[in-house]
């Protein structure tokens, strides 16, 4: 007999920490995961977690524990996917280990991850982006702090992640201004430069900041950091402001990852190459990128204009002057 316990320690001291030195927040997701999953299976089996097998943890297991997920916890397919890729990791450690489990933790392997709808990229127009720039009170401190956080946002479409852990001293407003992110998502750092608006908004900023290099670049009102919570909140204050003279902001949700959006769709729409976006973006792959081919309306405007029937004029179909109809009618 195997049991469960040794082998999910060794996974998270000897692999995910000292093997591939994991993300602290890889390490949250994977720890949250194999809670739920053994408090699952102690009501299945009976057993004490520390006294569970891996024979106990099989195929069918493993499978209703998913769709205890989606059915009674209302987790969504992404998340299903998300505490699936994190059994299978265990599993593939395990093979190495427990070559006697092979066959049930190879039938684990096979479960394959489940489907699920893409959704719509969301991102501001012109109008909107000028509108909620201008949205924070420039007269306070406070407003000009997030009128600069709104701004670096959308031009450098950093995450929120990103965002929120910028010091001082990752801003440079000399020649060649850029910001320097330290703390991407997979550990992957980069440089990303500025445009002269952003340079001018963040140099004033920077001097009535008046922070050491280590310090938050937007702080909090106690001067600590702020919060992605927190910069979801003001996004959502200010889209408010905006709307009473935009009021398509109203009708639609302004989050981090929207102004996340919006940089990378204003460079698609100045004919950007997608690997540069995912460079820009800080993807791992130009994959991810693809979503923004996607939502290019423009792009699929010039398509619509070359498919166009023989004999009919190239674009999209226009109605007849209203006047010229009314004599036409008559």
């Amino acid at each position: 007999m195997s049991l469960l316990a040794p082998t999910l320690q060794a996974f998270f001291t000897e692999r995910m920490i000292t093997q591939k030195n994991a993300s602290p927040r890889t390490l949250v997701a994977y720890r949250n995961t194999f809670r739920l999953l053994l408090g699952f299976a102690q009501q299945q089996t009976g057993k004490q977690p520390c006294e569970l097998d891996f024979a106990d943890l099989d195929a069918p297991l493993i499978s209703a524990f998913l769709d205890h997920l989606e059915q009674e916890r209302g987790n969504t397919p992404r998340t299903r996917n998300a505490r699936l890729a994190a059994i299978h990791s265990l599993f593939r450690y395990a093979a190495l280990i427990h070559p006697e489990h092979s066959a049930s933790i190879a039938r684990v392997i096979d479960i394959p991850a489940k489907r699920c709808e893409h959704a719509t990229v969301s991102y501001l127009a012109g109008g909107e982006i000028q509108a909620l720039v201008a949205a924070p009170d420039r007269t306070t401190w406070l407003g000009r702090r997030d009128h600069a956080l709104i701004l670096l946002a959308i031009q450098t479409g950093l995450r929120v992640s990103e965002l929120v852990a910028l010091c001082c001293k990752d801003i440079s407003t000399s020649d060649g201004a850029h910001v320097r992110v330290r703390t991407g998502k997979g550990r992957k750092r980069r440089c990303t430069p500025l445009s002269e608006e952003t340079r001018a908004v963040l140099r004033t900023w920077l001097a009535e900041r008046q922070g050491a290099p280590e310090d938050p670049l937007f702080p909090s009102r106690r001067g600590g950091s702020l919060g992605p919570d927190a910069v979801a909140w003001l996004l959502a204050k200010h889209a408010r402001a905006a709307a009473q003279g935009c009021p398509s902001l109203g009708r639609m949700k302004v989050t981090p990852h929207v102004l996340r959006h919006t940089s990378a769709m204003m460079l698609r729409a100045v004919g950007v190459d997608l690997s540069v976006i995912a460079l820009w973006l800080g993807h791992e792959s130009i994959e991810s990128t693809q979503i923004y081919l996607h939502a290019d309306l423009a792009l699929k405007e010039k398509a619509l204009a070359l498919t166009a029937p023989v004999g009919t004029p190239p674009g999209r179909y226009r109605p007849p002057d209203t006047l010229l109809a009314f004599l036409d009618a008559l």
